[in-house]
C-alpha cells in the first residue's frame, strides 16, 4: 500500500543511501501536525533527522537521548523539549518514535524501568525504527501498542521527508500513525507481519554490506597488481556497475573520509550479523555474507565502529594513502 506522495514523486537522484528521490516536481514541504504530541527516543544521524523533520510540522514535540547534552543541545536549536527519562518524553503522546542503535537499546528504553512502559500516560502508538531481532520486536509487542519499520534513506532524506517506510503491525495502529508517517515519507507500505519491514530492511542493508565489501576487494586486488587507488575507485564509480550508494562510498574510500558517518560501521556489523542469524535459522546459506560479517566484525574490534561503513576498506586494503 502506497501512501500520497509515494514513488516516483520527489526530486532526482538518491544522495548516499538507499531510498533516494524520486521524480521531479514535488514537494517537501512539512504537514500541519499542531495538536499532536510525539516523542522521539534517539538522536543519533537517523533519529535527529526525523526530529528536525518533525519539529517543522507544529508539533509539540518531546527528545529523549541516552547522551542528556546530545537532546539538549537539540532542543535549544529547535522547537522541542528534552526530556529526563522515555518515560517523561512518552507522557501522554500521540505517537512514539524509536530510533537507538540495537536489540538492548530497544529494550532499555521501552521495557526498561523509566522507559516507554513506565510513562503516567501511555502512548498511543509506538514506532520502532531500530533495525533489531524479530524477536526484541514480540518482546516489545506484548508490552506496548507496536508498530516496527523498516526506512529506507539516510539523514538527509530524513529531515526532508523522502524516506521510504516498509510498516509491520496492526492496520488500526498503521492509520493513527499515518500523519506522522506522511510528514516523514515519500512512500509508505503496510507489510503483513510485524518484523516484516524489519526483515526487509535487514536485507536491503545486507546488500548495502555487500556492496562495501566487494569495493574493497577490488581495491586490494587492484592495488596488489599496482593500480592506483583513486583510479579504480574513479572507474567504478564511472561504470555502469555502480549504484548510486557505490558511488557515493567509492568518493569516501578514494579520499579515506569516514568521519560524519552516513551509516556507522558497527551497525551493518550489527545489521550483518542480524541477516546471519535470520539465513541460520531457516538454513539458508549465505557464503558472501559471512565473509562480509567477519570483515566488518574485525573493523570494529579494531577501532572503525564509528567511522562510515565505508571504512571496511581499511581492514583489506589497509595501506591507505588518500592521493594515489
Amino acid at each position: 500500500m502506497t501512501r500520497p506522495g509515494g514513488e516516483g514523486q520527489r526530486g532526482p537522484g538518491g544522495r548516499g543511501g538507499p531510498g533516494g528521490r524520486g521524480g521531479p516536481g514535488a514537494t517537501s514541504t512539512p504537514p500541519d501536525l499542531s495538536g499532536r504530541t510525539v516523542a522521539v527516543i534517539g538522536l543519533g544521524t537517523m533519529g535527529s533527522g526525523m526530529a528536525s523533520r518533525l519539529a517543522a510540522t507544529g508539533a509539540t514535540l518531546r527528545v529523549f537521548n541516552r547522551s542528556r547534552a546530545a537532546a539538549e543541545a537539540f532542543a535549544a536549536s529547535h522547537a522541542a523539549t528534552a526530556a529526563a527519562t522515555p518515560a517523561e518524553a512518552v507522557d501522554g503522546a500521540d505517537l512514539v518514535l524509536v530510533s537507538v542503535a540495537d536489540d538492548q537499546a530497544v529494550r532499555d528504553v521501552l521495557l526498561g524501568p523509566a522507559g516507554v512502559h513506565a510513562a503516567r500516560r501511555p502512548a498511543g502508538v509506538v514506532l520502532n525504527t531500530s533495525t533489531v531481532s524479530p524477536a526484541t520486536l514480540d518482546a516489545v509487542a506484548a508490552h506496548l501498542p507496536l508498530l516496527a519499520a523498516g526506512i529506507l534513506g539516510n539523514g538527509e532524506h530524513a529531515r526532508e521527508g523522502l524516506l521510504r517506510w516498509y510498516v509491520g503491525g496492526p492496520e488500526p495502529l498503521l492509520r493513527r500513525a499515518e500523519p506522522v508517517l506522511a510528514a516523514l515519507g515519500q512512500q509508505v507500505r503496510h507489510l503483513d507481519g510485524l518484523a516484516a519491514g524489519m526483515r526487509l530492511k535487514i536485507a536491503m542493508n545486507l546488500l548495502m554490506g555487500l556492496e562495501m565489501q566487494a569495493m574493497a576487494e577490488v581495491v586490494a586486488l587492484a592495488e596488489s597488481a599496482g593500480l592506483s587507488r583513486r583510479l579504480v575507485l574513479d572507474a567504478i564509480g564511472e561504470s555502469g556497475f555502480a549504484a548510486p550508494v557505490m558511488r557515493f562510498k567509492a568518493r569516501r574510500m578514494a579520499t579515506d573520509s569516514y568521519a560524519e558517518p552516513d551509516f556507522r560501521l558497527r551497525l551493518m556489523a550489527k545489521d550483518l550479523a542480524l541477516a546471519m542469524a535470520q539465513a541460520a535459522e531457516s538454513g539458508t546459506s549465505l557464503p558472501m555474507t559471512a565473509a562480509a560479517t567477519r570483515t566488518h566484525a574485525t573493523a570494529v574490534t579494531v577501532g572503525l565502529g564509528d567511522a562510515d561503513c565505508a571504512a571496511v576498506l581499511r581492514v583489506l586494503a589497509p595501506a591507505v594513502e588518500a592521493a594515489r
